[in-house]
């Protein structure tokens, strides 16, 4: 019976592993819009402005504290202050027992701190401290992968706190950024700042403020090269042998963490059954992220806020989003950011009282599952040379459009008798799809509450919906006059042969793979095909644990992060790195990348 169940199961994800296959990558598809939206205009045919960063707030705000998107996008371009309430436990590794007298790094959770946690012999054991808030901590937050030791752009929005303009070849000076971002902030309201490295981490600047500091002797683990149990090596120091290391870290440098009485690099042979990434948690990947620290939006300082930072448009022309960065801004731009933190952190505005997370996550939810369906079907199949089966395709995507748009079919919305020559007839269904989430916000009592970033966040919300509504709109309206709903619309062509089925499709698959890559929510960064041990998670939960003792196929999808496979200084990877399946159980040194 069992040995059944599993061949039929092989059976069922080798299917869908067929399927996923055939779909092709978003990176690959592009449109290029000609006409630009105004903001005022409601035609179907006007796409937005070249220089639009509207989809750039709304997917930035989507993404906070959840390391799959910011791994991606390692570059952050968000500063937000942001609370870790009281009783929140975080924890810190190190080589004593001693509580820091000076700025020093929390991991926010313990599997992250234990990298550090260091001993003079294995029987001695390893010191990590548990640090507990006794009062809310205030914190600012750098979006991205702001902890990884990279120069092209990670620490960007650090620099400008940190030493007043960006400094891409201080990408290793830890110590001193930490000592200079406490030295801006000893006379404002911030205790400290939170970033993400393989897991989040607060650089805390007092460990007298705010906080109770516990000593904990762990069991160390036995090993030859430097960490838990043996002793650790500062920046600059000797190299040391070490596989793991040398396999990881080509430079053997990575990261200076600490200064030079408590600094250690990473010895992942510390980790449980020496599976290297694949046993680090992933609690945080997704969606709502890591909650134990709470953002304030209404108080967000976004680089891609254009009336802020005008002088980033012209650096950011043309370029992909992987791309972007700070180098470029001006000096005024500059002043004027850090002036704008500075005030925002003393104020206590509790604006309006809009969930504006849960608001844009709905939009995904919403959106993401069904426009994802719209171009799997469209990729699938190709056209064909029948007529019946392309039309049978073509039916099959109206009905997604259809699905999306029914809330929004108004029963006054009715096209012309010739359709073709203008598409005004679908304006206010348009605009009611666009502006549904948005329009009591503007015309409420509440637009006056809205502080300046929140307004920032209300415009990305709208520009979003509406570029989506646009182009699913104008999808339907084109399978509207290629007769797909002749009870609604009947072209004056009673031969199918007349329809262009063909060029409708081609038109459907340019539209939907342009607005998917102009979107680029991280929920469509996936493997493809799925791997092996998600399968088993998503379809046989009962037998997992009997299936991954049976099998030795078990994969996770993983996508390049710093330090792991995502390349030193000296040796960089992918400018775009994509996701991929990975072993799950096997030994670091088995991953090749």
């Amino acid at each position: 019976m069992l040995l059944s169940t599993v061949k039929r199961f092989l059976g069922f994800s080798l299917s869908i592993t067929l399927l996923e296959a055939a779909q092709i990558p978003l990176a690959a598809h592009s449109t290029t819009y000609n006409l630009e939206n105004d903001g005022n205009s409601w035609d179907i045919n006007v796409a937005p402005g070249e220089n639009t960063t509207g989809h750039l707030v709304f997917e930035t705000v989507n993404s906070f504290m959840q390391h799959w998107p910011n791994t991606r996008y390692r570059n952050g371009h968000s500063i937000v202050p942001a609370v870790v309430p009281p009783g929140t436990v975080l924890y810190h590794g190190r080589r004593d027992a001693n509580t820091p007298t000076s700025p020093e790094w929390l991991a926010t959770d313990p599997e992250h701190s234990y990298m550090f946690c260091r001993g003079q012999s294995v029987e001695s054991g390893c010191w990590q401290l548990t640090v507990t808030t006794v009062r809310p901590l205030k914190l600012l937050y750098f979006d991205g992968s702001a902890a990884a030791k990279m120069p092209d752009g990670a620490m960007d929005s650090q620099d400008i706190l940190a030493y007043g303009k960006v400094v891409p070849e201080k990408y290793r000076g830890e110590r001193e950024r930490i000592n200079n971002l406490c030295e801006w902030a000893k006379d404002l309201n911030v205790d400290g700042f939170v970033r993400m490295e393989m897991d989040f981490e607060i650089m805390l600047c007092d460990f007298t403020q705010g906080v109770i500091v516990e000593a904990i002797n762990l069991r160390a683990r036995a090993r030859g090269g430097p960490g838990p149990g043996g002793p650790g090596r500062g920046p600059g120091g000797p190299e040391g042998p070490g596989r793991h290391l040398d396999k990881t870290f080509p430079s053997a440098k990575l990261p200076p963490h600490h200064d030079n009485s408590d600094s250690h690099s990473i010895d992942f042979s510390a980790l449980p059954n020496s599976g290297g990434f694949a046993t680090f948690p992933s609690w945080h990947r997704y969606y709502p992220g890591d909650t134990r620290i709470q953002l304030d939006l209404t108080r967000l300082i976004s680089f891609y806020d254009t009336n802020l930072v005008p002088s980033l448009v012209v650096e950011r022309h043309g370029q992909e989003r992987i791309k972007h960065r700070l180098l470029g801004i001006s000096s005024e731009d500059l002043r004027t950011v850090v002036q704008k933190i500075e005030e925002l952190t003393e104020v206590s505005d509790p604006g309006s009282g809009i969930d504006w997370a849960t608001l844009i996550r709905l939009i995904v939810k919403r959106y993401s599952e069904r426009l994802e369906m719209v171009q799997y079907i469209l990729n699938s199949t190709n056209p064909s040379n029948s007529a019946s089966e392309n039309k049978a395709l073509a039916e099959n995507v109206q009905v997604q459009l259809i699905a999306m748009l029914q809330p929004y079919m108004l029963s006054t919305v009715k096209p012309p008798q010739n359709p073709a020559t203008s598409t005004e007839w679908v304006t206010p269904m348009y605009k009611l799809c666009a502006t549904t989430y948005t329009n009591y916000i503007n015309t409420s009592s509440l637009r006056p509450r809205l502080t300046p970033s929140e307004n920032l966040i209300l415009d990305g919300i709208h520009t979003t919906t509406r570029e989506i509504c646009r182009v699913v709109t104008g999808m339907w309206v084109h399978g509207i006059m290629a007769g797909l709903e002749p009870d609604y619309y009947k072209p004056s062509a009673t031969d199918d042969s007349d329809i262009d089925l063909v060029a409708l499709l081609d038109s459907w698959k340019e539209h939907i793979f342009g607005l998917m890559k102009w979107l680029d929510w991280s929920v469509w960064l996936k493997c493809r095909p799925a791997c092996g041990f998600e399968v088993f998670i998503a379809f046989f939960s009962e037998w997992v644990m009997f299936l991954t003792s049976l099998l030795d196929w078990q994969e996770m999808c993983y996508l390049p992060m710093w330090p792991f496979g995502r390349g030193s200084d000296e040796n960089h990877e992918s400018d775009d790195p994509q996701p991929r399946c990975v072993r799950r159980m096997a030994p670091f040194d088995d991953h090749s990348f």
